[in-house]
């Protein structure tokens, strides 16, 4: 790792990328795989113990940054932190009005579903949704600059989430 690096820099910097939402899912993955490489514990086994538990601290934090920085909601979040927007998703529920609505109705649509063609339907306009809502987040940070929005677009996107997850439980279900 280069000098100018530290455990505590934030993950753009570890993994020595730009500082934006729009990435290079491979080019993400090859660069962590390249420093995996050059800090795995065993390069340092003749250096002694303390290289190696240099080595395996760095190991652990370019693998906290790498799974960060590849799940694209999770790097809106930090991009936000960044710029001091803090997510607050515990606390801070507030959604616009049209999202609620549009929820509740998927919700609905999810519960009256009694086959795999029904929630597999409603799966591809939520994915549909999800992909306009990325869309709509790589403007807000990389274009716009706008973090607060961009915080409100990343709440939305975990609680779509949490909901693609409820309609994998009911395809789970509806299989069994």
């Amino acid at each position: 790792m280069s000098t100018s690096v530290n455990l505590t820099d934030n993950d753009f910097a570890i993994l020595g990328i730009k500082q934006q939402f729009e990435q290079d899912e491979q080019m993400l993955q090859q660069r962590w795989k390249d420093l995996q490489a050059q800090m795995h514990p065993d390069r340092f086994a003749s250096q002694g113990e303390a290289a190696q538990r240099a080595a395996t601290q760095w190991s652990v934090r370019i693998n906290e940054a790498y799974q960060r920085l590849k799940n694209p909601v999770a790097r809106a979040a930090l991009l936000c932190e960044l710029a001091g927007v803090a997510i607050n998703s515990e606390t801070n529920t507030s959604m616009p009005a049209a999202f609620l609505m549009q929820q509740l109705e998927w919700r609905e649509q999810l519960e009256a579903a009694r086959t795999m063609s029904q929630v597999d339907q409603l799966q591809g306009i939520v994915d549909a949704e999800y992909a306009r809502s990325l869309s709509t987040l790589a403007w807000l940070t990389d274009e716009k600059g706008d973090y607060p929005q961009a915080a409100q677009q990343v709440r939305v996107l975990m609680f779509m989430d949490r909901f693609m997850k409820n309609i994998n439980d009911k395809l789970d279900q509806l299989d069994a």
